[in-house]
């Protein structure tokens, strides 16, 4: 099942300072292949605002050209060998509730939850996104990873929330996402239990569609694709009845921001101090393969 690489002067131009990239690939239908990069600057697989906004971009991109030349499917991926995403940017977390800047926290919530909405149900009607988890996949890069229609994670992948470490929630779209499967009162558990979980454990939950074995990811997107595109206007159909049927509450995600904005001003300090610690802890992971290799 070998793909043919393709071109594509919109989804395939260059991006200033871009963490994103793309490429096409046709088996015996078109996907885009979507690589998150890690930040240049700090080294870290997050979502910080400038990906937020790159990646909302890319969303309006691909919904342009849906009347013209419709892509099929569309797979989101990671270039970091040990994360999908640690999730969202604590760096800027704690920068914004240092300087008592409840706006810029809000501005950037409603940006999540934006992306999160326009990437999980603009795109519906001719595109089915995949999700290829092979590493971690944390806070709001578990809630990316939910919103597509097919997740497939490497065994040795894990998820979680770990937000309530630091007294905080995940800021979007967790909780519609995952009660829509497992029910509210799960989805509540999961989001409060720090408990990281194992690919195979989502999978036995209904979270994971597909666990294949470590390096074999890309191999069992390829398969799922050729699968898929066997009868894909019948499974369009269906994924567009099952969107309309389990669509995020737009009002309900936006009292979540701003529940999640009022909470974070208001972290105690022991809350605080847990928030520095991680941060510390992610910052020097990430520079420990840099170091490894300078020692090599």
């Amino acid at each position: 099942m070998n793909a043919i690489v393709l071109q594509h002067p919109n989804v395939n131009s260059p991006r200033t300072a871009s963490r994103i990239s793309t490429q096409i690939r046709r088996l015996r239908a078109d996907a885009l292949w979507i690589t998150l990069a890690r930040d240049g600057a700090t080294g870290l697989q997050n979502f910080t605002p400038a990906l937020v906004q790159e990646f909302r971009g890319l969303v309006d991109e691909l919904q342009d050209r849906r009347a013209a030349t419709p892509l099929n499917y569309a797979v989101v991926q990671s270039a970091d060998p040990a994360y999908f995403s640690m999730g969202g940017d604590l760096r800027f977390f704690r920068d914004c509730i240092q300087r008592r800047d409840a706006a810029a926290l809000r501005d950037y919530s409603m940006r999540c939850l934006d992306l999160l909405e326009s990437w999980s149900g603009r795109l519906k009607d001719t595109t089915t996104s995949i999700a290829l988890i092979q590493g971690r996949a944390l806070g709001g890069g578990f809630e990316m990873a939910l919103s597509t229609d097919y997740l497939i994670a490497e065994e040795h992948s894990s998820f979680g929330f770990p937000e309530i470490m630091f007294g905080l929630f995940p800021c979007t779209g967790a909780m519609g996402l995952l009660s829509t499967r497992i029910g509210a009162r799960q989805a509540e558990r999961m989001m409060t239990n720090k408990k990281i979980y194992s690919a195979t454990e989502l999978y036995d939950m209904g979270l994971v569609d597909e666990v294949c074995a470590t390096g074999e990811g890309e191999l069992a997107v390829e398969r799922f694709i050729a699968n898929h595109s066997s009868r894909l206007k019948a499974r369009l159909k269906v994924q567009q009845s099952r969107c309309r049927h389990t669509a995020l509450d737009h009002a309900e995600g936006v009292r979540i921001v701003e529940d999640w904005v009022e909470t974070a001003m208001c972290l105690s300090a022991d809350e605080l101090r847990t928030m520095d610690m991680l941060i510390m802890m992610q910052e020097r992971e990430a520079t420990a393969p840099a170091a490894r290799q300078v020692a090599a």
